[in-house]
């Protein structure tokens, strides 16, 4: 086995083997929204307008210690939302991209102006608008529920839902794969 599985003898994912050495390369974390970093339920007020969306705190923590690692995290989502800019500003995340159509041409266009090719990225969706921005992610990934067609083009799928740390758990894997994960728990120890 290569260095990557130094500290950690086995595989945590031996359901998908190459998911570890994948996530050794991820320079940027791009995640959609609903479905992956929320249960995909949208709550609508009585005035029409979304009025509540729920996100992980873990999922947040892991975020923020990718950040410290230079691993930045993107946000492309087909809905508009304050609430997911109030979560952004909140968690330090500086690629947030909002009522996108083709997801693809948005990545595509930030990774060009981030210097990184798509092998460069992993990418989290949960459903059919993601499959285009996840085709060529050098990292494919989709939560424990999301649809059966998503799933079959992921190199992982989680074991936690979206919305319920399936983002942490990504997080963590990346961390691990880059030998990052020790060195931050030991701090968090102190």
């Amino acid at each position: 086995m290569s260095n990557i599985f130094a500290h950690h003898q086995t595989n945590p994912y031996p359901d998908h083997p190459q998911a570890l050495e994948r996530a050794a390369n991820v320079k940027l974390l791009v995640l959609d929204v609903d479905g992956v970093l929320t249960n995909g339920q949208v709550w609508i007020g009585a005035d029409g307008k979304e009025s509540l969306k729920a996100f992980d705190i873990q999922d947040g923590l892991g975020i923020k210690l990718l950040e410290q690692c230079n691993i930045p995290t993107a946000l492309i989502t087909g809905r508009n939302s304050k609430m997911v800019l109030a979560r952004c500003e909140e968690l330090g995340v500086q690629h947030a991209h909002m009522g996108v159509e083709n997801k693809s041409l948005v990545l595509a266009e930030l990774l060009k102006s981030l210097g990184m090719q798509e092998k460069d990225c992993a990418v989290m969706g949960d459903d059919w608008p993601d499959l285009a921005m996840m085709k060529n992610a050098g990292l494919r990934i989709a939560p424990a529920q999301a649809h059966l067609e998503v799933k079959k083009v992921s190199h992982l799928i989680t074991a936690r839902e979206g919305g319920s740390g399936a983002v942490r758990e990504v997080c963590d894997l990346i961390l691990k794969a880059q030998n990052r994960y020790d060195e931050l728990l030991n701090k968090a120890k102190q």
